[in-house]
């Protein structure tokens, strides 16, 4: 009729020493079924997550010296120096006095200097002067520009400004032969 438990069974009810409820016929309650998986109600989904690695120069900063990377950066403040990303955006505000190199980029605001690209758009806000080397090039109406376009296809001897800059080898001396006098 009674069962003798130990006070702080480690087998008790999640491991916290608490016997299992009993029935009264002596014998220890059945645990629940899990319910079957396909019954769950299913997690909502999760949006996935986006690895951006967009870069921003903050208005009202005046920046200097040259940026490279393959990311993406938006140009909100002014910069003195030669830029190469994969995507470069310049904002309304921005501005940029050098070479602008990238695969993508869209100008707002103002560049003073070269601009070579595969996709470049002026939107109607933006202000170049420069020389623009693309593969495509579009402009809004109200965009100004001053300078010389010369679209470079992959195939043309132009192209070669599309491309990034080989990497130099490192410089390696050769040993002096020293010979016995």
């Amino acid at each position: 009729m009674f069962t003798k438990t130990k006070p702080f069974d480690n087998a008790g009810q999640d491991g916290l020493g608490i016997p299992p409820p009993t029935p009264s016929g002596g014998a220890p309650a059945p645990k629940p079924d899990p319910a079957p998986a396909a019954a769950r109600t299913p997690e909502p989904a999760r949006p996935a997550a986006r690895s951006t690695s967009l870069s921003t120069l903050s208005a009202g900063v005046k920046y200097e010296g040259n940026i490279s990377g393959a990311g993406d950066l938006q140009i909100e403040g002014t910069l003195k120096g030669d830029v190469r990303v994969a995507h470069v955006t310049i904002g309304e505000g921005g501005m940029v006095e050098g070479t602008v190199h990238a695969d993508i980029l869209d100008v707002r605001g103002r560049v003073t200097g070269g601009v070579v690209g595969k996709q470049v758009r002026l939107y109607a806000t933006a202000r170049v002067e420069g020389d623009i080397t693309q593969e495509q090039l579009s402009i809004e109406q109200g965009a100004w520009f001053q300078g010389r376009c010369n679209q470079a296809k992959r195939d043309t001897p132009g192209a070669a400004m599309l491309e990034p800059p080989p990497a130099k080898p490192a410089k390696t001396e050769k040993p002096e032969a020293k010979t016995a006098a």
